[in-house]
């Protein structure tokens, strides 16, 4: 009989204490992990957006190579092909004299987030082999931790 007792005792579930220390370690994880998630995937985004405009970037930078000027490097002519929408590039701005204006899926912490820009503007430093691209767009400043930093995506 006495051994009876034991077992039904052993065989005890979680106290409610334990149970509500669980949850708030659970929350306080969530809280940290959730915003962290939404930066890490903003800032990929960011990147898949420079790596899609890649192509354009080499067209454009043959394009002047062959015609010596910016002007005639635009989409559909001189080999400078049509930038695509995906979902890391939302919208294509512009792509006048070289300069490649587009919208990426990558958003700020705004409330509601709007999307980061990408502006990359090829110049060709005298004396220089080799065509610098600068990106100026909203991707550039940080952005709250969503963006590139400095030395990444053509940022100075």
């Amino acid at each position: 009989m006495k051994s009876m007792k034991m077992i039904k005792r052993a065989q005890r579930g979680f106290t409610l204490i334990e149970l509500m220390i669980v949850v708030a370690i659970i929350g306080i994880l969530a809280a940290i992990a959730i915003p962290q998630y939404s930066s890490y995937t903003s800032r990929s985004r960011a990147a898949g957006a420079i790596a899609e405009i890649s192509s354009s970037k080499t067209a454009i930078a043959m394009c002047y190579q062959e015609t010596g000027i910016f002007t005639n490097c635009i989409p559909g002519s001189n080999g400078v092909p049509t930038i695509g929408v995906t979902k890391n590039i939302t919208a294509v701005t512009s792509v006048t004299a070289g300069v490649i204006t587009v919208n990426t899926g990558a958003t700020d912490t705004a409330s509601p987030p709007a999307a980061l820009t990408i502006v990359d503007t090829p110049t060709v430093p005298a004396g220089s082999a080799n065509m610098v691209w600068t990106n100026t767009g909203t991707t550039c400043d940080g952005a709250g931790g969503r963006g590139f930093k400095s030395g990444q995506g053509d940022c100075p």
